[in-house]
């Protein structure tokens, strides 16, 4: 078994409240998990509303499938007009 973990940190540059940042990453994260069925929360930099931490989690028995799934996930965020990557990090364990 392996698990992928991803963390991606985002700038948000159009958000002007926490509030306008919560219904950008519902939509963001809500895709993801969709099309890539994959774990996904905010994990830090709650209180910023320009900026956010990502953790993303797959599992699966492949670790190329992991590694493919996670990288496509950063591929997804990179193409979100809605926000700009700042950096991310990727695991597999």
């Amino acid at each position: 078994m392996t698990l992928g973990t991803l963390t991606i940190d985002l700038y948000l540059p159009g958000c002007r409240s926490l509030k306008e940042k919560r219904g950008l990453l519902r939509k963001l994260i809500s895709r993801l998990q969709r099309d890539f069925n994959v774990s996904v929360a905010e994990v830090e930099k709650q209180d910023l509303h320009q900026s956010a931490r990502l953790g993303v989690a797959v599992v699966s028995t492949d670790r190329a499938f992991a590694n493919r799934v996670l990288s496509k996930v950063v591929e997804r965020v990179e193409r979100d007009p809605s926000c700009q990557l700042q950096d991310y990090s990727l695991e597999l364990l």
